[in-house]
């Protein structure tokens, strides 16, 4: 098993290192037709090919080049009205030869979308009559029968990767471009999140006067669970934080928790952040500080929010 898994590796691995040679001045044509398409790349396949074409599809759409795939079985039954002369049509078939492709043809040329053909046989119907042929043709498939399609569709789709990062490249797409099309991932929720998002405003908010004892004080902060209490002054302007950090350095001196003021013990000149800081930006300043927290201020320095670096892990930012 394992030798056969590593000889299938290894046959795909070469297959796509074969067309590396390949990639010239047909690749730099369907570049431009979908670079400069007007209306939407219209990816059709058939079977495996049309799964590799489903993926390719979605591939472009996420990274800036707007993409959709049709069913060329459907097509003739209807769906053909999804695509416009604005159009670019990119179809993949290793053989060239699939007749559900053949049969739409004419339509495609009648429609006057360009097409722009991904076969293995270069002198393929399909390839003879695209305005643009990518050859992916392997030399053999890793399928120890030669009848599976591996190689040829793994060829298939790593070309399409090679597409998608050139036109994203061509177009300027940037991580800030990819997150509002990724809102629900990880890199959405790290590019797209503001510390206003996040943070614990209102009844939540630890805070105590400048007037507060250390008791007091430790009592909020026991309440609110931030781990921290902001100390605000009589305009509620944030002028410092007390943290678990600043109770374990309190408590190696000689003082009455009673008695003592807050203000006398906290961390004055705290580093705050604004609502409208980036989670990913609170995140790396948390990190450099070596600090659990934040302190949420506006314009004037007034208290407004607090959060903490579990909430950072439970909004997905971490």
């Amino acid at each position: 098993m394992i030798e056969l898994g590593r000889a299938v590796l290894e046959t795909e691995a070469e297959a796509v290192s074969a067309l590396i040679p390949r990639l010239g001045k047909a690749f730099a044509q369907a570049c431009h037709y979908l670079l400069h398409c007007e209306g939407r790349i219209v990816v059709i396949g058939m079977g495996k090919s049309g799964h590799i074409g489903n993926k390719i599809a979605a591939t472009l759409a996420s990274t800036g080049s707007p993409a959709f795939f049709v069913h060329p079985g459907e097509a003739s039954h209807g769906d053909l009205g999804m695509i416009t002369s604005q159009d670019v049509v990119l179809a993949l078939s290793n053989s060239g030869e699939t007749g559900e492709l053949l049969v739409i043809l004419p339509l495609l040329k009648r429609l006057g979308a360009p097409l722009i053909a991904m076969t293995g046989k270069p002198r393929s119907t399909l390839a003879r009559e695209s305005e643009v042929h990518i050859d992916v043709s392997v030399e053999k498939e890793a399928c120890p029968l030669g009848l599976a399609p591996t190689s040829s569709t793994t060829a298939a789709l790593v070309m399409g990767d090679a597409m998608a990062v050139a036109l994203l490249q061509a177009r300027g797409f940037t991580a800030q471009d990819f997150a509002l099309s990724h809102p629900g991932g990880a890199l959405g929720r790290r590019l797209l999140l503001h510390v206003g998002d996040i943070m614990h405003t209102g009844e939540t908010l630890p805070r105590v006067g400048l007037e507060a004892t250390l008791h007091e004080a430790l009592a909020v902060m026991s309440g609110k669970g931030l781990g921290m209490t902001a100390i605000v002054d009589r305009e509620d302007r944030a002028v410092g934080v007390y943290t678990d950090g600043d109770l374990r350095r309190t408590l190696n001196k000689p003082i009455d928790i009673h008695h003592v003021r807050v203000s006398e013990v906290m961390t004055a000149s705290c580093i705050t952040a604004s609502p409208e800081m980036l989670a990913a930006e609170a995140l790396q300043l948390m990190d450099e500080k070596k600090i659990n927290g934040l302190l949420v201020v506006d314009g004037e320095q007034r208290l407004i929010g607090a959060f903490n670096m579990h909430d950072l892990l439970r909004a997905g930012v971490m």
